[in-house]
């Protein structure tokens, strides 16, 4: 295919490096758009890379599940923290029956797969061409090219990966191929998925070898450490994947994985646990060379600000809400927003005015106590949960910092609110007539459905808040050092059973930031499994060990509304508790005091028109149960299916991927539990 057709179908935007939020010393904005590129003009300099690049930066900066890795621009939701949607611990609207009732998701009759091979085309092309002029001489061999062609790799990577997590076993092309039948048949062959993740790690060590670092561009391009990251994440993913799903089908080498009937697999042999240890072993790799050097934001332990603080009152808190992270270095890679160029985002305000969205009791509850004990331990300190300050109370300062509570101030616009200017506005109480977050507001977009309400991401810049206006320009931090950490720790006791002296130094330091003490062997101690409310503490319906449920827990507990939770449960095999009892979630205590605060004619009456859930079923909210009437398929709670894991093949994909377009002679098969017929549903 040409540039010309390439341009068409995958390219439709003319170039400026604004529009992209980077910035770079080369003046990109004089380009022609792409549109008026002709193949003779194109790969002649490092700038006509970069433009090439830019994009796509939106579009393939993405993770399996979780979508895109920035605030979304222009839209009314919360931003990055939607990513954690459809998980244990976030709620979010009615539910998702999708994922969570009986037959809803079906086998596509289209192209399902095939779909997501656009940005491989991409990168390909560019790979390819950039590879083919530098041999040729046309382009030069500089360290600018190379660190272009390093983040092609990068992106290759990305699509990739979220393309085998989705699917498992899948295709690996690397060149552009002609729209030939014979071709296309071919190159429909799956490849394990354990060689497409070696595949995927071979692509991010081009990245990290020919990029630049964080320091070049400050964060906002593709560089060496965000790179490592990303390959200790992927490779930690894969790893334990592999460990836990062994024996499900889904795992090459298990006895009924359905690659083992294919002819061009025949010679193939599979050492699934040398599979597992060589992929643990790469991330821990990787991520030491990240966390090594992380120079992690400081938390000076202010849990609220006073009036007038904006961006400095806590470093921690304002690495989520301020509007430049170029010289926040945990940031290894963060998007720009500027209103004049029409890019903003309404996470700012929507942080205070509840989303019908919120966060899980289970969730809260996996928060230990300053001094390191489970709220559940004798002489915790834990205050209850009759009101969220209570709950906040003496808790991990992540918690304190990243929730409301009744106490919390909002310094809101006073032209806006009405409130006194400095005077703190309570988010919870009904008799504040602002859009803050009430529990049980008639109006669903300004509730918040759980009563915990998230305040990462939130700004106290009164500016960026402004409903009218739709301002938040703030910063979105898209991949943080600290998660290096994280995936060395797990990675090194998954692979060694142990901890090693940097995993306990990781730990430790992620401890002292987060105010809670550093002496995790007493959290351990502590810990009582069958008190834990986490679907981290299972690996499928086999509890984990209480050291590992524990690394698990600093992971969401640092890592949440960051978009890596569904990943973790999907790695884990942490669904399936819900293949044979539903999964109730539940927010906070609101029937022992709570309401006494509201309206008292709430509507709790199990009707559709019922914002909260009716005391007879308890004292916590149940999101999903406000209405008990038969339509509502979410009411007794969430179920999952086995076949869920990974995607289905569409009922096309598999016709195009045979010579004779018949269903049983195709080179690829479908996924464990899905029948290959258009709109089956799951058989397991």
């Amino acid at each position: 295919m040409n540039i010309i057709n390439i341009k068409n179908l995958l390219l439709g935007a003319a170039v400026t490096t604004a529009a992209f939020g980077l910035t770079s010393c080369n003046d990109l904005l004089d380009m022609k758009p792409i549109s008026q590129i002709t193949p003779g003009a194109y790969y002649q300099n490092a700038d006509q890379l970069a433009a090439y690049l830019n994009n796509y930066y939106d579009s393939y900066l993405q993770m399996p599940y979780s979508g895109s890795m920035s605030h979304s621009w222009g839209q009314w939701n919360e931003g990055k923290a939607k990513s954690d949607w459809d998980t244990d611990i976030y709620c979010w609207g009615g539910g998702n029956t999708s994922l969570f009732a009986d037959d809803h998701w079906e086998v596509s009759s289209g192209k399902a797969l095939q779909g997501y091979y656009g940005g491989v085309r991409v990168y390909n092309y560019f790979i390819n061409t950039v590879l083919k002029q530098i041999e040729n001489g046309t382009l030069p061999n500089s360290e600018d090219v190379k660190n272009y062609l390093g983040e092609a790799y990068f992106f290759r990577a990305l699509v990739y990966f979220r393309i085998m997590a989705l699917y498992g076993d899948i295709p690996v092309i690397t060149e552009v191929l002609p729209d030939e039948n014979n071709v296309i048949v071919e190159n429909s062959k799956r490849t394990p998925r354990n060689e497409v993740a070696r595949f995927i790690l071979s692509d991010l060590d081009k990245a990290i070898e020919m990029c630049y670092t964080r320091s070049k561009f400050n964060g906002q391009r593709v560089n060496r450490e965000a790179a490592q990251l990303i390959k200790s994440r992927i490779a930690l993913f894969e790893g334990t994947f592999e460990k836990y799903h062994r024996g499900s089908g889904r795992v090459p080498g298990d006895a009924n994985w359905p690659g083992a009937k294919m002819s061009y697999n025949q010679d193939k042999t599979f050492n699934q646990e040398a599979e597992v240890k060589f992929f643990l072993t790469e991330a821990m790799n990787a991520a030491k060379e990240v966390a090594d050097n992380a120079d992690l934001a400081e938390n000076n332990h202010k849990i609220d600000p006073v009036y007038g603080d904006k961006d400095d009152w806590n470093p921690y808190f304002n690495l989520f809400s301020q509007p430049s992270l170029a010289n926040v270095n945990e940031a290894l890679m963060w998007k720009q927003y500027n209103k004049d160029l029409g890019f903003y985002h309404l996470t700012g305000h929507s942080m205070v005015t509840g989303q019908n969205t919120g966060f899980t009791r289970s969730f809260i509850q996996t928060f230990l106590m300053k001094n390191g004990m489970p709220i559940y331990a004798d002489n915790s300190g834990y205050h209850g949960d009759v009101t969220l300050d209570n709950v906040k109370a003496d808790r991990d300062e992540r918690l304190q910092l990243f929730m409301w509570g009744e106490s919390t101030p909002t310094y809101c616009d006073p032209e806006m609110t009405g409130v006194e200017a400095g005077k703190p506005l309570p988010v919870y109480m009904e008799e504040d007539e602002t859009d803050a977050a009430h529990i049980t507001n008639t109006d669903a977009s300004t509730r918040c459905i759980t009563g915990y309400q998230q305040r990462k991401y939130y700004t106290y810049d009164a500016e960026q808040t402004r409903y009218s206006e739709q301002s938040t320009t703030n910063a979105c931090p898209i991949m943080r050092s600290a998660e290096a950490l994280l995936n060395y720790m797990e990675a090194d006791y998954e692979l060694n059973g142990r901890l090693d002296s940097k995993s306990q130094e990781y730990w430790r330091t992620l401890r002292t930031r987060a105010g809670v003490d550093t002496d995790f062997q007493k959290t351990i101690d502590a810990t009582d499994l069958s008190k834990e409310m986490d679907f981290g503490r299972y690996s499928g319906t086999k509890l984990v060990d209480k050291t590992l449920y524990n690394i698990r827990r600093e992971r969401v507990t640092e890592l949440f509304s960051e978009g890596l939770r569904f990943a973790d449960l999907i790695r884990w095999r942490g669904f399936d508790n819900m293949l044979t009892t539903k999964w109730v979630p539940e927010g906070c205590n609101f029937w022992d005091n709570m309401y006494k605060h509201y309206d008292p004619e709430i509507k709790c009456n199990g009707e559709n028109d019922a914002v909260v859930s009716a005391k007879s079923l308890g004292k916590y909210l149940r999101p999903y149960s406000k209405s008990m009437q038969p339509a509502n398929e979410l009411k007794d709670g969430y179920k999952w299916h086995e076949a869920y894991y990974l995607y289905p093949i569409g009922i096309t994909d598999i016709r195009t991927a045979s010579a004779d377009r018949s269903l049983e002679n195709s080179n690829l098969y479908q996924n464990p539990y899905w029948p290959v017929s258009a709109g089956g549903h799951a058989e397991k």
